[in-house]
């Protein structure tokens, strides 16, 4: 029902900036509360951060505070994860996950996610 699709991700130094876009194809992300989550080599898929359907909530893993942004469009059409000050622990492959949207929902590393993006990847080296 929800086809979402990732970009924004490629090579970038250490302290570098990237911004990655999680958008749904042909449709709008109007109700969809949105999760952003990571995986590298050999290691688990992590939580990174999260949005509420109507952007009044964002979350952030501790490892991402103070670096990364999660904001909404105004047309709703796609979620930007803003990462800044990057480090080699912050490659990976980056995935946007979305859950239907109630009151306050804000999808985290338990959370069910209904719909999956195909991911982009993100490496950081110098």
């Amino acid at each position: 029902q929800l086809q979402l699709v990732e970009s924004g991700g490629g090579l970038v130094q250490p302290g570098g900036s990237l911004r990655l876009s999680c958008a749904a194809s042909g449709s709008t992300l109007d109700g969809f509360a949105i999760g952003w989550f990571r995986q590298a080599p050999g290691k688990e898929r992590e939580w990174v951060s999260c949005i509420s359907s109507d952007g009044g909530r964002q979350l952030y893993a501790d490892s991402t505070k103070g670096r990364f942004t999660i904001v909404r469009n105004v047309s709703r059409t796609a979620v930007t994860l803003q990462m800044n000050s990057l480090n080699t622990e912050d490659t990976a492959v980056y995935t946007c996950g979305a859950a239907y949207g109630g009151w306050g929902i804000c999808p985290t590393a338990k959370s069910p996610i209904h719909f999956w993006g195909q991911g982009t990847q993100v490496t950081v080296s110098s």
